[in-house]
């Protein structure tokens, strides 16, 4: 497995993509937060808070994390050296954990810069009101989560095709409807279920629950859940592949 994820992550930074999802990620909440006049620019809002980022960042990643992730098996299928590592001594889940630990090396990568944000944040805040270093805390915990899930669903999304472009587009549908469809959904008022609604079947849902600083022991079985369910469904579809080969 830690041959797999080596090779991932050398194959990320052997190439530009490492740098560019790194580098779009930083630019673009960067531009959003601190420069571009809305909703989202830090200024604008008169708090010392990072919610603005945390709101944001969900979305950039929708489409950032497939892009990483649509390579993952599509390349191996389409270059022909999927059949090559089936044969090689190891199992499907070292293979298919390689893959996703690969990505999710990435994004840490990519959220590790941002901690400059809580500086500037704190810096900028007065000195009776500095910002809440619990909440930023699980805020920073919900989007690895989420990053993880995306990921999940991305490297699920790779092995259905050798093409990454549908890969990619396959992904970042089923992260838009994982992330806001169930809630959407809720809004509609179309199902009564006392306690429990539509919404609670969404990442949204737990994202901002764990983001008020709270580590809730149902949120965390609910994303290592999700993340377990398209690792073996991508399991799965791999076996699948090794018993035709």
């Amino acid at each position: 497995m830690f041959a797999v994820l080596k090779k991932e992550i050398n194959s990320f930074f052997a190439t530009p993509i490492g740098y560019l999802v790194i580098g779009l990620f930083l630019l673009l909440n960067g531009l959003f937060l601190w420069v571009f006049k809305g909703e989202f620019n830090v200024f604008d809002s008169g708090f010392a808070s990072l919610e603005p980022f945390f709101t944001l960042a969900p979305w950039i990643f929708l489409f950032l994390i497939p892009a990483v992730t649509m390579k993952s098996f599509s390349e191996e299928i389409r270059q022909g050296t999927l059949e090559l590592l089936l044969t090689k001594p190891i199992s499907s889940w070292q293979l298919v954990l390689g893959k996703y630990l690969g990505a999710l090396a990435l994004i840490i990568l990519a959220l590790l810069p941002t901690l400059l944000y809580v500086v500037s944040i704190d810096t900028l805040s007065r000195t009776d009101s500095h910002v809440d270093l619990g909440v930023i805390t699980g805020s920073y915990f919900g989007l690895l989560f989420l990053g993880g899930c995306y990921a999940a669903i991305g490297v699920f999304a790779s092995i259905l095709s050798p093409n990454q472009i549908v890969a990619f587009i396959l992904a970042v549908f089923l992260c838009f409807i994982s992330f806001f469809a169930f809630e959407a959904l809720a809004d509609l008022n179309l199902f009564s279920l006392g306690a429990f609604g539509p919404e609670d079947l969404g990442i949204n849902e737990h994202y901002k629950s764990i983001s008020r600083g709270i580590i809730d022991t149902r949120d965390l079985i609910y994303f290592f859940s999700f993340i377990f369910l398209f690792l073996a469904l991508t399991k799965f579809n791999l076996d699948s592949k090794k018993s035709v080969s």
